[in-house]
């Protein structure tokens, strides 16, 4: 997972700066791309490891957006123009299109699965807790999949 270009989606990146763990992007990738339309959605400033990044070819994106939010169709599209990348997505919508286009995609809560593999979190029990609060929301059988895969469960 690690070896690839990694592309986030908004979701993401609000989920886990509300919680105070925007950082453990960076300490999981080096770097993280966005799109200008992200970027806009998230609202606040950015950490310079994130980098925006300009579609090439934005009559995608306008294509996308008939069927996905802003955001999304711009994160789906730089994912297509994209080689060997891992487009970090929640909204179910969104999924479904990215993987009918062949993208490879994860979630937040497999983005922390994966912190916590890597010991960077203790417990991922207690940040989706933390993640509950701030009314992010997953389903309890994806909450009670994630918790088995890190032995929480």
């Amino acid at each position: 997972m690690i070896d690839k270009i990694i592309i986030s989606d908004t979701s993401c990146l609000i989920a886990l700066e509300r919680i105070n763990q925007l950082n453990i992007l960076h300490q999981l990738f080096s770097s993280i791309l966005i799109t200008k339309e992200v970027e806009t959605e998230f609202g606040k400033s950015l950490p310079n490891w994130i980098i925006i990044q300009q579609l090439q070819y934005p009559k995608k994106k306008a294509e996308l957006q008939q069927i996905v939010d802003e955001g999304e169709a711009s994160a789906i599209a730089l994912a297509l123009e994209t080689d060997n990348c891992l487009l970090i997505i929640d909204e179910k919508k969104g999924r479904k299109l990215a993987e009918s286009l062949h993208i490879k995609i994860a979630g937040t809560l497999q983005i922390l699965l994966l912190a916590k593999s890597k010991g960077l979190i203790t417990s991922l029990a207690q940040m989706l807790s933390q993640l509950e609060k701030q009314n992010f929301r997953f389903t309890n059988s994806l909450k009670e999949e994630v918790l088995k895969k890190a032995n929480e469960w």
